[in-house]
């Protein structure tokens, strides 16, 4: 978009924050304030009103952001349509993911898709569940794909894969020899957990809750912010865990961890996430069709099959 100024507005009254938007625009805070400024001198009106360190916009600014909005819409829709004009696929898309998405799904499907539409930019944004869904919802990513369920109606949401929990503890548990567990054969031992608004720990503790058990029963002795730092802690002995099986496949095959089927099963969907568009972009859709079509050739589950207690599962 030629003015910058515009851009700039927009960007802050849509997250009524000035420090928040040059962190999404990579500038600095008095480049903001001043591109700001310029667009209300030459409308000569205030366009938004900044007191107690809480910014709202002014009736002028709700109305030149209800025009600005029409603006960035038409001109993308603009530009969308010249790129299905000459059959081409291009242009940035930025994505966000939760942490074992971004991690051990998402790299491989993603390097397939590049490779067939080199005209692609892609940029990734990586985040728990929670976190990534906030960007969709503030127009940060253009789409999400998270492990846990998402419940704004403003948002579509498709499930493409149906991931596979486990029991994670070391070789000399004294689990390590059992092809199956309940609840109620660990429900005592020392757990290690994601963090708060992870989206694998909400489905552990859903999980808890469908067994008839409270979220607090779980006896937490840990909380980390990564799938690799609970491998770690589990296979020093520090406690056991529930992972994805696409987590574990590496440390299960070394023999560093055991993973144990879950009785009743655990499973979860990984969602994509994205707004609803009032035009079509037609490179996002062109990936969410190869999203698609690449899960559902995944069989017979999301992740390559896990070697669990010397057998294939």
């Amino acid at each position: 978009m030629s003015d910058r100024r515009l851009q700039v507005f927009f960007t802050v009254a849509r997250l009524l924050s000035f420090t928040r938007a040059a962190e999404m625009l990579h500038m600095t805070q008095p480049a903001v304030t001043f591109q700001v400024r310029q667009l209300e001198e030459q409308f000569d009106t205030r366009l938004f009103d900044r007191n107690h360190n809480r910014v709202s916009l002014t009736e002028a600014g709700r109305l030149v952001f209800r025009y600005a909005e029409r603006i960035f819409e038409t001109y993308t829709e603009m530009e969308a349509a010249m790129r299905e004009l000459k059959g081409a696929v291009g242009g940035a898309l930025v994505l966000g993911a939760s942490t074992t998405v971004a991690e051990y799904l998402l790299p491989t499907l993603l390097g397939t898709f590049l490779r067939s539409h080199p005209g692609v930019g892609i940029s990734l944004r990586v985040g728990n569940s929670e976190a990534v869904v906030a960007m969709v919802e503030e127009s940060e990513i253009d789409l999400g794909v998270v492990e846990s369920p998402v419940s704004n109606r403003n948002l579509i949401v498709q499930a493409c894969l149906i991931d596979h929990l486990r029991l994670v503890v070391p070789p000399d548990h004294r689990l390590a020899t059992r092809r199956k567990v309940t609840l109620r054969d660990f429900l005592d031992e020392p757990f290690v957990c994601r963090e708060e608004g992870s989206g694998t720990r909400e489905v552990i503790m859903e999980y808890l809750t469908r067994q008839g058990c409270t979220r607090n029963r779980l006896n937490l002795c840990m909380e980390l912010g990564s799938p690799e730092a609970i491998k770690g802690a589990v296979a020093a002995g520090m406690g056991i865990s529930m992972l994805s099986e696409s987590v574990i496949a590496k440390e299960i095959a070394l023999g560093q961890l055991v993973a144990i089927a879950l009785d009743p099963p655990l499973e979860r969907p990984i969602s994509l996430v994205h707004a609803r568009q009032k035009f079509r972009v037609p490179t996002l859709e062109v990936l969410l069709r190869f999203i698609r079509e690449y899960c559902t050739q995944e069989e017979p589950s999301p992740v390559a099959s896990t070697t669990m207690n010397g057998k294939e599962t």
